[in-house]
């Protein structure tokens, strides 16, 4: 669930993470030469991308490592959010840079988030640069956008005990 806020002018980028099928997601592949022309072309002081497989992820799939092109495009032009699901859990990752290194300052951040109603699955032994994460229950993101600045809730299931929620402001 996304509440853009009144006077908030988020730039919101759809990506396909079925590379192969789209002729790859290497710096020489259509989708990131689309890219790169679309976060020239439309400078936002808050941006979001989201796609199905993970870049980062703890959980069964693990990572997802053709999508680090785009990834690395993405933080270095100052993305804020990345949403991606494919894993049945939950994780919130510390701002990275384009290498996925913490990056407090000007990281991009990203949710896993696959816990809408199908099944959940483990996670692993959390990568070095998780967050928070939870396999225990199903819920959804809530994000609010506003105009320089974003917050999240993770809103579970009637019961549940966990619990994540924060804000961060807009590179």
């Amino acid at each position: 669930m996304v509440l853009l806020r009144p006077g908030g002018e988020w730039h919101i980028i759809v990506l396909n993470s079925n590379c192969k099928p789209v002729g790859g997601c290497d710096e020489k592949s259509p989708q990131y030469q689309w890219l790169k022309a679309d976060l020239t072309t439309h400078p936002a002081r808050c941006t979001l991308a989201y796609w199905h497989h993970p870049r980062w992820s703890s959980g069964e799939h693990g990572s997802f490592e053709s999508m680090q092109p785009i990834w690395s495009l993405l933080a270095r032009s100052g993305v804020d959010i990345v949403l991606s699901g494919h894993d049945h859990d939950y994780e919130r990752f510390q701002p990275l840079d384009a290498d996925g290194h913490p990056d407090p300052r000007h990281g991009t951040m990203q949710f896993v988030v696959g816990t809408g109603g199908r099944s959940l699955r483990p996670l692993g032994n959390p990568l070095p640069t998780s967050a928070i994460g939870t396999d225990a229950t199903f819920g959804v993101l809530r994000l609010e956008l506003y105009p320089d600045h974003y917050s999240w809730e993770f809103v579970t299931i009637p019961g549940a005990n966990f619990t994540d929620s924060g804000s961060a402001v807009c590179h």
